[in-house]
C-alpha cells in the first residue's frame, strides 16, 4: 500500500541559494562540458528525419481511457475525462536560446501545431530549452485555456512572458486542477538557462492521479532511489512516462540522464503497468545517435510493457 501522501519523505534539496540533488554524486561543472565537447565524437546521425506521420489528436477523449499521444521529445498529450494535458512542450526548431545555433530539430512534431486541442493543464519539468520552450508556451497561454504547473522558482520566468496563471511546486507539494491532483516528486537534475543562473529553480516529475488512474512523468533524471520513494509513497502507476535519450558520454550524463537500461531498471522498480520513453528521437543532445535510444531499449525491453512511440504515435491505455 502506498504511504500516506502527507508524510515528508522526500529529502532537503534546497540549501539557502540553490537547489541539489541528494546524496553524493554531483551534475558536471562547466569544465567537465569543456573536456567532454574537446575528447569525444558523437555518433553520426542523419541531418533529417522524413519518417514522421502526423496524427491529429480528438479534441477531447470522454471515455475513462487514457489517450496517450507522444508529439516529440519529452513533449506528451494525455487525453482522458474531457481533459487535455500536455507535457514539456516545443514545437521549435532548435531547442536553443536563439534560432542561429543550438540542437537542431532532426524530425517534426508529431502533432502539427495546428491540430493541437484545447490543452487545460501543461506541466514543465525544468528550465532548460528543450523542456521549457518560450516561444510555445506564448502561443499557447495566448490561447487563453491553459493552467501551467512548474517547479519552484520558475513561475517568475513565465510571469515575465505574461504566461499563466502558474502554480509552482516543490517535491511533495500538490496542486489541484481539473479533477486531477498534480503532485511534484523528485528527479536528479539540474537548472540554467544562462551563465549565472545554474540551479536558481527546482526540477521535479509529477505523479498524476486523475480519478482511479496514477501517471507518472519523470521529466529529465538520472537514475536513482527516488524511484523507489515515488513508488512507496503513491503506489505503482498505472502509466510511466520515462526518459531513455542523452546519457553518451556516461561519465559525463549519468547524473542527470538515464540510459535505456537504467530507464528499463526504473519501470521495473515504480513496477509501472506500462511505460512510455521520452526524450529521444527528436534532438540529438549527446554523443549517441539520434535513434540510438529507441534501438536499445527495444532489444531490451522485448516483451516488456515499455512501449516506444514514434512521433505522433498514439498509445491507448486501459
Amino acid at each position: 500500500m502506498p504511504e500516506d501522501k502527507s508524510a515528508p519523505i522526500f529529502p532537503p534539496h534546497f540549501d539557502g541559494k540553490r537547489f541539489c540533488n541528494p546524496g553524493p554524486t554531483l551534475p558536471r561543472g562547466l569544465l567537465d562540458v569543456f573536456r567532454w565537447k574537446f575528447s569525444t565524437r558523437p555518433e553520426r546521425s542523419p541531418e533529417f528525419v522524413s519518417d514522421v506521420e502526423q496524427s491529429v489528436p480528438p479534441r477531447r477523449v470522454e471515455d475513462g481511457g487514457l489517450r496517450v499521444t507522444l508529439v516529440n521529445h519529452s513533449t506528451v498529450l494525455l487525453q482522458r475525462h474531457g481533459v487535455n494535458l500536455l507535457t514539456d512542450p516545443i514545437w521549435s526548431e532548435r531547442a536553443s536560446p536563439v534560432s542561429w545555433a543550438g540542437p537542431r530539430r532532426r524530425r517534426k512534431a508529431g502533432v502539427a501545431w495546428e491540430d493541437l486541442p484545447p490543452i487545460d493543464i501543461v506541466l514543465l519539468s525544468h528550465n532548460h530549452y528543450d523542456h521549457l520552450d518560450l516561444p510555445i508556451l506564448r502561443r499557447l497561454a495566448a490561447r487563453g485555456e491553459s493552467q501551467f504547473v512548474v517547479p519552484l522558482g520558475t513561475a517568475a520566468l513565465l510571469r515575465s512572458e505574461n504566461i499563466g496563471p502558474v502554480n509552482e511546486l516543490d517535491w511533495g507539494e500538490s496542486v489541484a486542477l481539473w479533477g486531477c491532483t498534480i503532485h511534484g516528486v523528485p528527479a536528479l537534475h539540474f537548472s540554467g538557462r544562462g551563465l549565472f543562473d545554474r540551479d536558481r529553480t527546482l526540477w521535479c516529475g509529477y505523479m498524476i492521479e486523475w480519478g482511479e488512474r496514477l501517471v507518472y512523468f519523470a521529466g529529465d533524471t538520472g537514475f536513482g532511489e527516488h524511484f523507489g520513494w515515488i513508488r512507496k509513497r503513491f503506489g505503482s502507476p498505472h502509466l510511466a512516462l520515462l526518459p531513455i535519450g542523452a546519457y553518451e558520454p556516461r561519465w559525463f550524463m549519468s547524473p542527470v540522464h538515464m540510459d535505456p537500461e537504467e530507464a528499463f531498471r526504473a519501470h521495473e522498480i515504480l513496477a509501472a503497468s506500462a511505460s512510455i520513453a521520452i526524450h529521444h528521437g527528436t534532438f540529438q543532445l549527446a554523443d549517441e545517435g539520434v535513434d540510438t535510444p529507441a534501438k536499445r531499449l527495444l532489444a531490451l525491453a522485448k516483451g516488456a510493457a515499455f512501449v516506444v512511440l514514434k512521433n505522433g504515435g498514439v498509445a491507448d491505455i486501459p
